[in-house]
């Protein structure tokens, strides 16, 4: 009877995670984690996930799916057209979730790490769920009195705050520093942040602010 290779994988995700997340995705080596999964075998994780890309895509999946169908609830619960910030609490809230577990928080490291990535979230792959995409979609269109590459623009820069304050509060729990708010309300204000950067009305370059402030002249050096 083959072995059932159940635990060795489980154990090779798990070892990739913590992995992957204290030390970067880019600096682990296949070999580290096997060593670290207790596997003897360094083709161990090949053989289960196909290479170090397969077991990313494993970690994306095996949270970012579950992440999705809560945002897919909740944005039925409050419908297309509800208020924004309505809709970024679907983006944030499930997001949020995994502050609460070791695993969790090692998925959110692991995430803000994949900026290359978030200019491309309409394309699907790994992490990246249907309802997501829709989401964001509709946040895309909003308002409308911003040109449309902005708004799009606008997007990238919410997915980049989200990912990188969530990263943050987790190394901060996992690293057991005093945190100044409790999750309810960094959860509150993360969301109110991303809805004003979404909303912010388009002013002027700053360059002109300063030559304002200088009395109407350019500025003398960069």
């Amino acid at each position: 009877m083959p072995r059932d290779g159940t635990a060795t994988r489980a154990a090779l995700l798990r070892e990739a995670e913590r992995l992957f997340a204290r030390r970067g995705l880019y600096q682990v080596t296949v070999r580290e984690i096997v060593v670290a999964a207790g596997q003897r075998n360094v083709s161990a994780l090949n053989y289960h996930f196909g290479s170090r890309e397969g077991v990313l895509d494993a970690i994306l999946t095996r949270h970012g799916d579950p992440t999705d169908r809560m945002r897919g609830e909740m944005l039925a619960a409050v419908g297309r057209d509800a208020p924004s910030r309505a809709l970024m609490a679907a983006l944030v809230v499930p997001y949020a979730a995994h502050l609460r577990t070791p695993e969790g928080r090692d998925y959110l490291r692991i995430v803000a790490q994949l900026t290359t990535r978030f200019s491309e979230w309409r394309d699907e792959r790994p992490g990246t769920g249907p309802c997501l995409r829709e989401i964001l979609s509709i946040l895309e269109q909003r308002p409308t009195h911003v040109p449309p590459a902005v708004r799009s623009e606008r997007v990238v820069e919410v997915i980049v705050l989200m990912t990188t304050a969530m990263a943050l509060r987790a190394r901060s729990i996992e690293s057991g520093h005093r945190l100044d708010l409790d999750e309810d309300t960094f959860v509150a204000n993360l969301t109110d942040v991303l809805v004003a950067i979404l909303e912010a009305p388009l002013n002027d370059p700053p360059a002109a602010d300063l030559r304002t402030a200088r009395g109407g002249t350019s500025p003398s050096s960069p």
